[in-house]
């Protein structure tokens, strides 16, 4: 007897059973689906049908995504799974067709399990069953909301396939003996989901001397519909915060839905997070960390990243770190300052704490003393820190020791002076220089391979995704420079849909000697570094560029207002001496705001400008942060 074709639903109408690939998330989004109909209308026949056969207890999402998060070492990252030890992967496809059995009364359980673990995993499914009406009530509960999921069929019991894998679904394991408790029943599926006849569900090849990059890369006409589908669970999922449920989301079925949804600004960041609201948060049971951010200007706010989002974030960091240059043996010294739930230095020991390197989290305030004692009694080779902290102690550790050498420097949480990046591999012998772009609010959002230089940074849109948009939110085109947008695709608590980061830059393809091709951000710094006095307007990253023949490390700029009177100081720090008359004649060359004659009117000054130059390290830092302010605009404050 020949199958019998169960029609494929959508909330579109009829969906073509090829529609793939297929993504994990769509059918966790499913599952929450049938649980949310469960509990909302628990006398519905078909709730009765899931209930009365005693399998209500699969459709527990949060049971059901912690175990495909186990079972495919990251169900965010599908369908690769980064591994830690090497820079290599490990890739996901789906075996094709499973055939499961519900021929014996109490058999609908294990079918049903093996169900959602092969769509889970992108196979098309056949049951062989004597119920099939059953199969095709709990088939339109998981199709109702229309994400997309492979095809079910239903046949005959003993009907033969021969292209297809017959898959023995076996019992749940026993926890305690036996239970009819729905959270221990759910708990038992989820550790179940890692069993040898679910990873069989899959097919695994590891990838030797692919990286994660390069897979992606490999794999770049998937990616608008990997994006689509991590749009799709991130706005699913933001739907359980207050301030996304005052917004009514719309739905997201592709990636250029992105465009439609509201962009997130800072002041509603701020005021919407931790400590003055908890709008951003879901309600889930607290599990992760908490960061401050805001920590260099402006008022403190809390980023909570859940036990999931904080494991994705390492997850991701960890190929991010072989692509800056680091390899098994490495021992790295990480300068990255902590201190007040700032997370610099919380993110990176976790990050490199799980990788085959050895590593010397310093803490406290890095100085010379540290740098030497650990290049003399451990080898260590590489350095990771923040610019405005770490070159006057490796300046100090040079001076201290001329035969220093530090074979690898990553530097971020500001940008590092071309000319500093030289005197690190003339004086230090650095053979990889390398930034890493990340922020406490959504983690990495790009990062310089060995073929980078400059501000030109590799993308991570299967993690962050960038936009560049005007000051109206108007998305612009390639190459074109705007305010940049980040969409945080795998952080699910506290999420960050389109939020306004605060920096600007530029977008555009690029074909990189590193052999990856695909977007690239030329990141150009904070959007506040756009400086408008005495009706002239001029960018911070200018005045840094026109600088750099001073062999500056920092530059800081100052602008106050007071009745009619507007001032402009501009601060450097360089390791040697400068004479501030000459870099003051040298900015009034070459830039109108800042030429000319200082501006009188009937003996009152109306327009002053000043150049003051320090020392390295003697521009204030923030306590917290390590950084030193690029603008201090004190008309704002005042």
């Amino acid at each position: 007897m020949t199958a019998t074709t169960t029609p494929v639903h959508s909330a579109a109408g009829t969906q073509p059973a090829s529609a793939g690939p297929y993504h994990p998330t769509d059918l966790l989004l499913a599952v929450e689906h049938v649980e949310q109909a469960l509990t909302r209308e628990p006398g519905s026949p078909a709730a009765r049908a899931l209930v009365d056969a005693g399998v209500a207890f699969l459709f527990r999402t949060d049971e059901l995504a912690e175990g495909l998060d186990e079972l495919f070492g990251g169900v965010s990252q599908y369908p690769w799974r980064p591994l830690t030890d090497s820079d290599d992967v490990i890739a996901f496809s789906p075996v094709g067709t499973v055939v499961f059995d519900d021929s014996a009364p109490d058999a609908a359980e294990s079918a049903l399990r093996g169900l959602l673990l092969a769509w889970a995993s992108g196979d098309d499914v056949i049951v062989r069953t004597a119920r099939p009406q059953w199969w095709r009530t709990v088939e339109d509960l998981l199709r109702a909301p229309g994400f997309p999921l492979p095809a079910l069929r239903t046949a005959e019991p003993g009907e033969s396939f021969p292209d297809a894998v017959v898959v023995d679904v076996p019992p749940l394991p026993a926890v305690g003996g036996a239970t009819t408790d729905a959270d221990v029943d759910a708990r038992r599926f989820r550790l179940d989901c890692t069993s040898g006849w679910a990873q069989g569900l899959s097919r695994r090849e590891y990838l030797p001397g692919t990286t994660l990059a390069q897979a992606r890369a490999a794999a770049a006409d998937g990616l608008d519909g990997r994006v689509a589908a991590r749009l799709r669970y991130l706005v699913e999922r933001a739907r359980r915060a207050p301030y996304y449920q005052g917004l009514d989301l719309p739905r997201v079925t592709e990636r250029a839905d992105l465009q439609r949804l509201p962009i997130l600004d800072k002041a509603d960041l701020e005021q919407h997070s931790l400590p003055t609201s908890t709008d951003l948060n879901s309600g889930d049971r607290p599990s992760g960390e908490v960061l401050r951010s805001g920590a260099t200007a402006g008022t403190p706010r809390y980023i909570v990243y859940s036990r999931a989002d904080w494991t994705n974030m390492i997850r991701e960091a960890i190929p991010v770190l072989y692509a800056l240059g680091l390899r098994p043996g490495d021992r790295v010294i990480n300068t990255l300052f902590g201190g007040e739930l700032y997370g610099g230095l919380v993110t990176s020991q976790n990050e490199l704490s799980r990788m085959p390197v050895e590593t010397y989290t310093v803490g406290g305030r890095a100085n010379a003393d540290h740098i030497l004692m650990l290049v003399r009694s451990f080898d260590a080779n590489a350095v990771l820190g923040m610019p405005s902290l770490l070159l006057p102690v490796l300046r100090a550790s040079k001076a201290a020791f001329p035969e220093l050498r530090i074979e690898k420097v990553l530097y971020g949480g500001s940008p590092m002076m071309e000319t500093d990046k030289q005197w690190l591999r003339d004086e230090l012998g650095a053979k990889v220089v390398a930034s890493i772009l990340a922020a406490n609010d959504g983690a990495q959002l790009g990062y310089q391979c060995s073929e980078m230089s400059g501000t030109l940074h590799h993308v991570c849109d299967d993690y962050n995704l960038i936009e560049v948009v005007d000051e109206q939110g108007g998305p612009l085109p390639d190459g074109e420079v705007g305010e940049l947008l980040v969409t945080s695709l795998q952080k699910l608590e506290g999420p960050l849909i389109r939020y306004r980061i605060g920096d600007i830059g530029r977008i555009y393809e690029h074909s990189c000697g590193c052999g990856l091709s695909g977007r690239v951000l030329e990141y150009l710094g904070r959007s506040d570094g756009q400086i408008k006095a005495h009706a002239q307007t001029m960018l911070y990253g200018d005045v840094v560029a026109e600088l750099a023949a001073f062999e500056v490390s920092e530059v800081q700029i100052e602008i106050a207002s007071r009745d009619r009177h507007e001032s402009i100081v501009i601060r450097t720090e360089s390791t040697r001496p400068l004479d501030p008359a000459e870099v003051k004649a040298h900015l009034e060359s070459k830039f109108k705001l800042l030429g000319g004659q200082q501006e009188w009117e009937e003996d009152e000054l109306l327009f002053h400008f000043a150049v003051e130059c320090l020392g390295e390290g003697e521009l204030p830092r923030h306590p917290v942060s390590g950084k030193v302010r690029g603008v201090i605009d004190r008309r704002v404050e005042s």
